[in-house]
């Protein structure tokens, strides 16, 4: 039977195997999967077992730090006209804390356990880029340190997590505090953009053989899309950040009204990554719900596809409902109304999986034991939190309570339940997986009890005060207007939720034990392939897959696995390796060499994160050289890829050959490529949208476009730049004695003429006297043209280090893949620009 692939189905019947596995194969397999042995390979490893368990620890770490201050602003609260915080103390601290929270904590926090668990829930050796991770997490380790530590410095930002201009220009705050957030929190968020495309590619590529879309775990659905949802939201903050900053820094005015900047427009790129992120936070801690609660039922999930696709319609909601957040900025009716509407209708399917969950609940036998406790605690809480969301999506009552103390209890009540309470849930759930005992069940049941009651002693009287009228973000409030005691309530209650954190870490130093010989296993009876990992190497083989809960239904499944009996038993060709499958149906492509760890994507990632730091304190020169170092790094990174025997198969079990060598659509590396091209597009379309958003503001204050005589130049150099990129990877193909050489220069010629394309434009507009620090249009044009530039700047790169390969000996026809992705990238650049300068050439001008 044939397949999408040209897989034929019918060899998965030849598992499992009963011929018996050759000897010492296992200590092979340990061998090449073995764990740091010197104390700098503690860092350098790659490992999703180890990267994951710094990752989760990492967030935990920013939860307890942001935790301790949320406690000082509560000890400031808890009576009127207190003094233990001087007002700018507390606005770095109010500001620290909800970036800690969002930022340092929520969306890492879920990253980290995806992944920490995907691999392993997948039945993969690891995700396809490991070392894509381990950059991602010391990226977002060193610099978000660095940028906690600024508040001992009294350098912490104090303009609100949501840093709203004009606030936080330059008049209004002149130091560099506010710099802090918009350059720290600029390179956070690549990070986490990183560590989507690791996921994105590991859920669609690197699954067990056949583990189809309908038998993928919820928790890797739930994962898939939180990446997905990552990749189009955060390139809106990414952009406004960097936009902020440029007006800060250079004068450029996208936020200044008297030059034609407007701060809405600061409000509408922020919250269009904003409230998709309240979504983008739940949708994993709901996706781990939904698996562990089956097990704390010990019963399937009721509505497995009606979850699913609940998912599903809450990602694409939440772009929706961005403006919700602006009901009292004066926008049009017709707005109001809509974002209104869908603000009531994204809590549609966040009510189907909650019904999920209850009837999952009701059909099996709930078991007690700690994580059943937080799930179900959360779920109380969430569904407490999403009856006000409803309330405030209602305009009339949103007018009433905005900006009060309302909105904060309502807040807390969706992230906490949606996504604290289940991650504890997990943690205690998941725990056993990586560490040799498990958590005390009797400390956890005394954790939660202390942490549900401490929730709602802290944020349930919030409602009382915000209706009574307390505004939001103030620092003290005078007595005698009835808010005396709420306070005071809601401070007990935030020590209770602090003793059971503190609990909590305690419990963790006392029984988290990893990276042992053993683990404590599957203590709760868990239907999923992560239970059957074993060592570093995940599973010993890669099982087929044919139920949704193969622990529970698939017969012998763990003896099989254990004894090597399914794909991929040992390491054949001595390296670490894992089976890359097809999208749809998971069915065997090809065999992915996994590298080995180094010190290249450490120190790319430690300079990354010190050019925006430096920046940041205005050390140009040193930011510059940190930046270099880190381009360098990045080049020896990609520079020591794996080469592999295009031509060569491997036996993966069964008699089974598969080849270690694709290219095209196929490659998990054309895959990464296309994903990371859709974030550099979603920047370009949300600035595109910024030249419309400000031109419609002040259209009096746009003058013309340069003559329209130098625009044919400008697209004829783009149009080389993108169709010589594909010229170049089709001569390497034609396999001829000078494929390689001539399909090199094709490519070098290709960015040339982007760089000259991009150079022409700029010049033109330059010429015609437009300024980038006199209006907005200047600020936007020269923006795009910024923008533009990084790319232009990749492109000349590229160029160099395609002609490199060729003259070290490293190109040939029968590995394309370095120069198909190469060529992608050029055209997309070329699209790219096309548009942008057709949008600045030709709106509001000739198309108006």
């Amino acid at each position: 039977m044939s397949s999408e692939t040209g897989f034929d189905t019918e060899l998965y019947k030849r598992f499992p195997t009963t011929e018996p596995r050759p000897e010492g194969e296992l200590e092979q397999l340990e061998e090449v999967w073995c764990g740091p042995r010197k104390p700098w390979e503690w860092i350098t490893a790659i490992n999703n077992n180890y990267v994951g368990v710094y990752y989760v620890g990492a967030a935990m770490l920013f939860f307890v730090l942001a935790g301790v201050l949320a406690l000082l602003m509560r000890t400031q609260l808890a009576l009127p006209m207190t003094g233990f915080l001087a007002q700018e103390t507390y606005n770095q601290i109010f500001t620290m804390h909800g970036t800690v929270m969002m930022f340092l904590f929520a969306v890492p926090a879920v990253e980290a356990l995806g992944v920490l668990l995907l691999p392993q829930m997948l039945g993969a050796r690891d995700l396809p880029f490991p070392r894509l991770s381990a950059y991602a997490f010391w990226a977002y380790l060193v610099g978000g340190l660095a940028f906690f530590c600024s508040l001992f410095f009294g350098l912490a930002p104090n303009g609100g997590w949501f840093m709203y201009p004009p606030l936080t220009g330059m008049t209004y705050s002149p130091g560099i505090n506010a710099d802090f957030w918009l350059l720290g929190i600029g390179f956070i968020e690549i990070s986490a953009i990183a560590g989507a495309i690791e996921i994105i590619v590991g859920v669609l590529k690197t699954r067990a053989p056949g583990m189809s879309l309908d038998k993928l775990p919820i928790f890797a659905w739930a994962m898939l899309i939180f990446a997905c949802m990552i990749v189009i939201a955060f390139p809106s903050v990414i952009l406004s950040t960097l936009l902020l900053e440029m007006e800060r820094a250079l004068g450029w005015p996208f936020f200044d009204a008297a030059k034609g900047g407007d701060p809405m427009l600061w409000q509408h790129l922020f919250w269009f990554f904003g409230h998709p992120e309240v979504y983008i936070i739940f949708l994993p801690a709901a996706g781990a719900m939904s698996t562990l609660i089956p097990a704390v039922a010990q019963t399937k999930l009721v509505g497995y596809r009606l979850v699913v696709l609940a998912m599903l319609a809450t990602g694409f909601i939440s772009f929706g409902v961005w403006a919700h957040h602006m009901f009292t900025t004066g926008m049009p009716q017709i707005s109001i109304n809509y974002f209104s509407a869908a603000s009531m209708a994204v809590s549609v399917p966040a009510g189907v999986q909650v019904f999920a969950w209850i009837a999952t609940l009701a059909a099996g036998r709930m078991r007690f034991n700690t994580p059943g406790l937080f799930a179900v605690g959360g779920l109380v809480i969430f569904v407490m939190g999403g009856l006000t969301g409803v309330m405030v999506a209602m305009v009339p009552f949103d007018w009433q309570a905005h900006d009060s103390y309302f909105i904060v209890a309502h807040l807390h009540y969706v992230l906490i339940g949606g996504m604290v309470f289940p991650l504890f849930a997990a943690i205690y759930y998941w725990l056993p997986m990586s560490s040799a005992r498990p958590l005390s069940e009797r400390w956890g049941r005394w954790i939660f009890w202390l942490m549900f009651v401490g929730h709602n002693v802290t944020f349930l009287p919030m409602h009382l005060t915000g209706l009574m009228g307390m505004p939001r973000r103030v620092y003290t409030y005078l007595p005698n207007r009835g808010w005396d005691l709420p306070n005071m309530i809601s401070t007990i209650g935030s020590f209770l939720f602090g003793l059971a954190v503190l609990l909590w870490v305690v419990d963790m130093i006392r029984n988290f034990r990893p990276f042992g010989a053993r683990e404590a296993g599957n203590v709760f009876n868990g239907p999923g392939l992560e239970w059957l990992a074993a060592g570093r190497y995940s599973l010993r083989s890669t099982p087929v897959i044919r139920s949704l809960y193969p622990l529970w239904d698939q017969k012998d499944l763990e003896r099989d696995v254990v004894a090597g009996r399914y794909f991929m038993p040992g390491a054949p060709r001595g390296e670490r390796e894992t089976i890359v499958t097809s999208p749809v149906n998971a069915e065997p492509q090809y065999v992915l060499r996994i590298p080995r760890p180094s010190s290249w994507y450490v120190w790319a990632a430690v300079f990354t994160a010190g050019f925006f730091l430096i920046l940041t304190v205005q050390a140009y020169l040193i930011a510059v050289v940190s930046g270099l170092l880190a381009i360098y790094c990045i080049w020896e990174w990609a520079w020591r890829l794996d080469r592999p025997n295009a031509n060569a198969t491997v036996d993966v079990g069964g008699g089974v050959r598969l080849p270690t060598y694709v290219s095209g659509p196929s490659s998990h590396g054309w895959w990464a490529m296309v994903i990371t091209l859709i974030v550099g597009g979603m920047v370009a379309a949300m600035a595109c949208f910024s030249y419309v958003f400000l031109w419609s503001r002040r259209p009096d204050l746009w003058q013309a476009p340069p003559d329209l005589a130098s625009l044919p130049l400008t697209l004829g150099l783009l149009a080389v730049a993108g169709l010589g990129g594909w010229a170049g990877q089709g001569a390497l193909k034609l396999d001829r004695p000078r494929s390689p050489m001539i399909a090199a220069g094709l490519m070098l010629v290709a960015a040339v003429a982007a760089g000259g394309a991009w150079a022409a434009e700029a010049w033109a507009w330059w010429d015609s006297g437009l300024r980038p620090d006199a209006s907005s249009q200047g600020a936007t044009v020269f923006a795009l043209l910024a923008w533009q530039g990084l790319f232009v700047g990749i492109c000349l790169l590229m160029g160099p280090f395609a002609l490199l390969r060729w003259l070290f000996g490293h190109l040939s026809p029968e590995r394309p893949a370095t120069f198909e992705l190469i060529a992608l990238f050029l055209a997309f650049t070329a699209l790219q620009g096309g548009i942008t300068t057709l949008l600045v050439r030709l709106f509001p001008g000739v198309m108006s």
